[in-house]
Parts: structure tokens; sequence; C-alpha cells
């Protein structure tokens, strides 16, 4: 029964160590885009690919207007990254939390500097709610009149002879 006890708790103990380490908090040293950001973690730069949302790329309308947006929120900042996943490249997608508690991805969507990305997170009804309200309200990249999401613009950019 002894065992079983010890057992129990070093499990607890595992589990709990597990989900620990999966979030983390740390300094944020960079912004590559307005969706992308680096952020210490156990003394190097990790760096954080924001999930659920698509920022316009730097060429695009609004690209540069996203990445100061997001380098005016967390730039030399202390945040919370809760980790989704990885992505293809090797980077950490996650979720950022703001040292006043906002949510850096929904800051994003609601100013209008970003898309609902909602093929990867397409039961985000915030996300979903944010970008109606930012498209009604004609905020950010909704001021123009046809705004391109970033993945279209980029699969255009792809195809030969574009």
């Amino acid at each position: 029964m002894r065992n079983a006890a010890k057992f129990g708790s070093f499990a607890a103990l595992f589990v709990s160590s597990l989900l620990s380490a999966a979030d983390f908090s740390g300094r944020v040293v960079g912004v590559s885009d307005g969706d992308t950001i680096t952020v210490l973690h156990d003394g190097k730069g990790e760096k954080i690919r924001l999930h659920g949302i698509d920022c316009p790329e730097k060429s695009q309308a609004f690209g540069q207007a996203a990445k100061k947006f997001t380098s005016d929120l967390v730039f030399e900042t202390t945040v919370t990254v809760d980790i989704v996943d990885r992505d293809r490249y090797g980077r950490t997608v996650g979720v950022v939390n703001l040292p006043d508690g906002k949510v850096l991805n929904r800051e994003l969507v609601g100013a209008g500097m970003a898309w609902w990305y909602n093929r990867y997170a397409s039961q985000d009804a915030v996300l979903e709610r944010l970008q109606q309200e930012a498209r009604a309200a004609r905020r950010g990249l909704w001021q123009e009149k046809d705004p391109v999401p970033p993945w279209k613009w980029r699969s255009q950019r792809r195809k030969p002879g574009v």
C-alpha cells in the first residue's frame, strides 16, 4: 500500500512537471512581424508564432502596422506563453498573455491587425467575434476595400508567373 501511495504522488508530480514545463514566462527580445516574436526561455531566444491568427505579411498593406502594434505591446516586457503546438518550421505556437492580463493574439484581431485563422483555431469563438467586430468597425486592415488574407497572398506569390 505504501508503494502505491509513493507511485501516486510520483505520477502526480510527473504530470504536474510536464504541464508546467509546457508554459513559460520570459522577456520579449524580438518582434519578427505581427504574429511572430522571440521570448527568452531558459537563457535563449525562442521564436513564438501566435496561435489562431495570421497578420498581414510585411510587404502587404498593414503588415508594418501589425509589426509595430505587436512591438508596442510586448517588446522588452515579460509575457507568459501558453504553448499550443509546434509548427512545420519548428517554432513554438502559442497564446501570449500580457502583463495586464490581456492576450496578444486577441488584441491583434480586435485592432484589425490580424485575421482570425479559422483553419487552425476553428473553435475559438472569441477570435471569431473580435474579427467580426473589427470588420464591422472598419478597424485596421478592414479599412481596405478587399483585404487579402496572408495565406492567400502567400499562395498567389508562389504561383509561377505571379
